[in-house]
């Protein structure tokens, strides 16, 4: 799955079903329940806590995949995840392209 913001924060999201709209949209609802936790605010807690260390580890993780998509932050990789990235990078480049012939077909 690839996750893109762009420079107005607009997401842009490229997976086979919704799954990282809702791991986002999780991690926003859990993220005020912490605020309120932090401010002492009783609410529920027990595994609502333990959700969203969860899911922000993950979104932190998607985080990181984006930046390294958009070639940022690569000091980082070892030389065999440069390759995968670039295998990766590749692949979505070809269906890019076969969508946009498809849809050149269709238009004439």
């Amino acid at each position: 799955a690839v996750v893109v913001f762009s420079t107005k924060g607009k997401l842009y999201e490229y997976s086979t079903d919704s799954s990282m709209e809702k791991i986002l949209e999780r991690y926003r609802q859990y993220s005020n329940a912490e605020k309120a936790l932090a401010q002492g605010d009783p609410g529920p807690q027990g595994s609502w806590l333990h959700e969203f260390g969860e899911l922000k580890s993950k979104v932190e993780a998607l985080q990181k995949c984006q930046r390294h998509l958009m070639g940022e932050q690569l000091e980082s990789l070892t030389f065999k995840e440069l390759q995968q990235l670039e295998l990766h990078l590749d692949g979505a480049l070809r269906h890019i392209r076969s969508r946009r012939v498809n849809q050149s077909f269709s238009f004439h």
